[in-house]
């Protein structure tokens, strides 16, 4: 009996280390935490491309759409689609912040091109008539 009783409290306990673990490394509490402190995460399923991915950035909490098409050589994904949750707070960001942004995206997705929804997308069309 007290064998028993030994097995189950030690299986109790793995089990315990187990769920802590896996909160701890669990992906979407460390992007919840990062959006709480204004900080940047890029959290994104990069094998399943029908899950969006989410980047918190500066207090923002954006969005981007994934669709899958073809390359030269392969079928890849070759369009994304960014918003922001709360354009409020967008307050104080710039060009080169999203500029940033992009940069990142197109470190998973080298052969995407990247379109901003409203607000951004104003701001993003005014920079490239000016270098016209």
């Amino acid at each position: 009996m007290a064998l028993l009783l030994r097995l189950i409290l030690f299986i109790v306990i793995i089990y315990i280390f187990y769920k802590v673990f896996r909160y701890l490394t669990d992906p979407k509490r460390k992007l919840d935490e990062a959006f709480e402190k204004g900080q940047y995460y890029f959290y994104d399923d990069v094998k399943n491309v029908r899950k969006n991915f989410f980047i918190s950035y500066k207090g923002a909490l954006f969005e981007g759409e994934k669709y899958l098409g073809t390359t030269d050589d392969a079928f890849e994904v070759v369009s994304i689609f960014v918003w922001v949750h709360d354009p409020a707070t967008l307050h104080g960001f710039t060009k080169a912040d999203f500029k940033f942004l992009e940069k990142e995206i197109l470190m998973n997705y080298p052969k995407a091109k990247i379109n901003w929804k409203n607000p951004i997308e104003k701001l993003m069309k005014e920079e490239g008539e000016s270098e016209v």
